[in-house]
């Protein structure tokens, strides 16, 4: 009998996306898209575009007060941003 390393379909979906350079990519959309989970439904409300670009998360905030407050806590924004995807995606965050 031969021995075979039977891999699971996740290691072998990330094995595939890392190879293409599709990892970061899907990792940068999921980070973007836990924007509301993080922040919460009244700050996503005053969103609007989000894109990331050289580590750095833009975000487009509508509310000049809010967009105060939340340069206060862009430490806070960019550890709890990583902490929901699983992996250091961005270092900064940058509101305008």
């Amino acid at each position: 009998m031969f021995k075979r390393k039977v891999k699971g379909i996740e290691e072998l979906l990330n094995q595939v996306l890392r190879e293409e350079g599709l990892e970061t990519p899907l990792q940068q959309r999921r980070l973007i898209d836990s924007w509301e989970t993080v922040t919460g439904k009244v700050v996503a409300r005053y969103t609007g575009e989000k894109f990331i670009k050289n580590q750095t998360l833009f975000v487009k905030i509508t509310n000049s007060a809010l967009r105060q407050d939340l340069s206060m806590m862009r430490s806070q924004l960019v550890k709890r941003l990583n902490e929901q995807v699983g992996a250091m995606i961005v270092t900064d965050v940058r509101l305008y």
